[in-house]
This record gives C-alpha cells, structure tokens and sequence, in this order.
C-alpha cells in the first residue's frame, strides 16, 4: 500500500480500505512465503510482521454491532495472526499457506459483497429499514 498517497486513503470509503488490507496481505504473504522458499529468512520475517499488522488493522476495524459476524471475523483474525506467527518462527510454509487461503476467501467474499451492495443500493435500504424499524412498536404474543 506504498503507492497510496494520504489523499487517496481518505477519499476511500471504510469498504474500500478494507478491500485494500486484504490485498496487501495477500501480496505480503506470498511474498513471504516465495522468500522462504528461497531460504531469505531476514525478509520473510519482515514480510511477516506486515502481515500480522495488517491483520490486526482489520480486527481494529471491526464493528461489534454487526452481529455475530464481527465475533467471527475477530476469532479468525486471531487465528489467522497464530498462524502467521507460528509459520514465521517455524517458517512453515504449509502454515502461511493455510492463512493464505483464508484471506484470499475473505478478499473475494468482501469484493463480492462490495459489487453486490453497489449494484442493488442494499446499503440505502438497509438504512430506510432500520429506521422504520426503530419507530416500530413490536407487540408480542400476551400483550
């Protein structure tokens, strides 16, 4: 994410730069991994650690009133950060790999998610939603 300037970060939307952590982990972590293939063990712990910040950039930004969702994300942020330490003491490459795998599937379902919100408006609906929602006097069954 070198190439962003301050300016462009800003002009993101939270989406957007969630879009963007998981591309720079998946570019961190194969790299990684290519440097412990070739047995450059100094670079891939560097690679590593941008990895295990990206990681915890993502559980930062985490929006616990999203529901279980959130507890999810956070327990397998948590462990995918495990498994990146453990795969850069070990350098395991089978280990990244697995992590790996996980956040190019976070990265595809969010992208996804992303398209599919711009193309059918599901944010403004939501949004209209739930403030009727909120106005809305629920009676239960015995009232």
């Amino acid at each position: 994410m070198d190439f962003l300037s301050k300016e462009l970060v800003y002009q993101k939307s939270s989406q957007q730069l969630t879009a963007f952590l998981y591309e720079a982990g998946i570019q961190q972590l194969q790299a990684a991994i290519s440097c412990i293939e070739d047995q450059q063990w100094a670079e891939a712990n560097q690679k590593l650690q941008k990895v295990n910040d990206i990681i915890e950039r993502l559980g930062a930004g985490l929006n616990y009133e999203a529901g279980t969702i959130a507890n999810q994300l956070d327990t397998l942020y948590n462990y995918m950060a495990n498994q990146v330490v453990t795969g850069n003491l070990k350098k395991d490459v089978q280990l990244l790999q697995e992590v790996l795998t996980i956040m190019e599937q976070l990265s595809s379902a969010w992208t996804e998610a992303m398209n599919m919100e711009v193309k059918t408006g599901q944010r403004e609906r939501f949004k209209q939603t739930n403030a009727y929602e909120k106005n809305v006097r629920v009676i239960q069954q015995g009232e």
